[in-house]
């Protein structure tokens, strides 16, 4: 008699798949520590003291995480930006850190006084920066990160990242998986603040904004 083979379960599935996760993870930092560094010339950016180099944003550190940020019209960029200030003061321990985006450096910083970013920011103005050192190919203002490295008065690009659903760089899409939601299920907005309705108000509800 032929044992019938049993079905793998959800569950079975589901920690199959978490192993491979973290099995590729390994992989892809063994392979991103195997990258080539290219060479970049040293761009020009604005921010509120005026033009800063993108050696200037190393801030004597031999490393940099760049932030492409699509500015404060995008809430998904908003909210990895978001994110990254939670953990910025540990970056910055060891590297340096900026945002960069499109933005003149007087709307970065009244968008980011009102999300309380803690982290530098500098605008390349939609420039040749942007066009040229892209997160990812053929895309001008996509968001993502870049890390660059300073070796001997010259700076080169080691590694590059697309930020997107499902990426590795906010931690909220395993949160809401584990609800079994995807990104199809819950866009992020700039506030979450709701109007309550006047009954419910103890000042009587009079001009609520």
């Amino acid at each position: 008699m032929t044992a019938v083979k049993k079905k793998k379960s959800v569950a079975a599935d589901i920690a199959e798949t978490e192993s491979e996760l973290m099995r590729l993870s390994v992989k892809l930092t063994e392979l991103r520590k195997q990258a080539a560094p290219l060479p970049v010339k040293n761009y020009k950016f604005k921010d509120l003291n005026g033009e800063v180099t993108l050696e200037e944003l190393f801030a004597g550190r031999d490393r940099l995480f760049a932030i492409h940020n699509m500015g404060q019209g995008c809430r998904y960029c908003t909210l990895w930006a978001d994110g990254f200030n939670g953990f910025v003061s540990h970056l910055e321990d060891r590297f340096a850190f900026v945002l960069l985006s499109k933005d003149d450096p007087e709307t970065q910083r009244r968008f980011a006084n009102q999300r309380g970013w803690r982290f530098r920011m500098a605008s390349h103005g939609g420039g040749a920066y942007i066009k040229e050192q892209s997160a990812g190919p053929g895309g001008d203002n996509m968001p993502g990160m870049v890390c660059y490295e300073k070796r001997g008065g010259k700076i080169f690009r080691k590694n590059a990242a697309v930020f997107g659903p499902n990426d590795q760089f906010c931690a909220l899409w395993p949160v809401l998986s584990l609800a079994g939601l995807s990104e199809a299920d819950w866009v992020p907005q700039y506030s979450y603040w709701k109007r309550p309705a006047k009954g419910d108000m103890d000042d009587g509800g009079n001009d609520v904004r």
